[in-house]
């Protein structure tokens, strides 16, 4: 259990590296002042331009290949522990850094990208698929929202199929465990965007548009 929550709380840490907000910082812009009030990709993209909305994207999902790394490098040697789930921990505790962090009084991202950099670090097999759900969503429909969505669902679903296929390189329990982890990935992506559920539903959502704010 301990070396669990280690890997948690070295995410968390982690997870802490509010790339959009510190850029926003540097450029004396508070991205919770602007916009959707979002620090992710989306809101500095449309706030601070592209090169923000790049820089952004890429240092959410580098923040987890970071934690990943860290506990990687902490517990290969350790033969009793699956390091493969402890990754899996890290991450997450990446997401819930981002999502819920301390000196934002725990009012931080929505994590999608820091999922992508989870299943870049941990599951690259999951990366095609996702990725092309969340372009080809976005492309038809505008919301970035809806894409995100559906990426957290199809992670999920990705992860169960091949786990039953033997394709993650776990078993018994251990695959179990990662399921869960999996799942709370996907409901803590949901759940964030429970008022971007409310606007697609009566159609006030906000459309994705190449044209920047400023």
């Amino acid at each position: 259990m301990l070396p669990r929550l280690i890997s948690i709380l070295i995410g968390y840490a982690c997870g802490h590296f509010l790339t959009g907000f510190f850029y926003g910082k540097t450029q004396h812009v508070d991205l919770r002042k602007v916009g959707s009030g979002n620090v992710g990709t989306t809101n500095t993209y449309r706030n601070l331009g592209y090169k923000a909305g790049i820089l952004t994207l890429f240092g959410d999902v580098f923040k987890v290949v970071l934690s990943v790394l860290i506990v990687r490098a902490l517990y290969y040697s350790d033969a009793s522990i699956n390091v493969k789930v402890l990754e899996y921990y890290a991450a997450l505790g990446t997401i819930l850094g981002h999502n819920f962090p301390i000196f934002m009084k725990f009012k931080g991202g929505k994590g999608i990208a820091c999922t992508g950099g989870l299943m870049v670090a941990v599951c690259p097999i999951c990366v095609p698929i996702c990725l092309a759900i969340f372009v080809v969503t976005v492309a038809i429909t505008k919301y970035v929202s809806l894409g995100s969505i559906l990426v957290c669902i199809s992670f999920f679903i990705q992860m169960l199929v091949y786990g039953q296929l033997g394709w993650l390189g776990l078993s018994g329990a251990d695959l179990i465990e990662v399921y869960i982890l999996a799942a709370i990935v996907m409901v803590l992506g949901i759940v964030r965007h429970r008022a971007n559920i409310g606007r697609l539903m009566d159609g006030t959502e906000s459309r994705f548009s190449l044209k920047q704010n400023k």
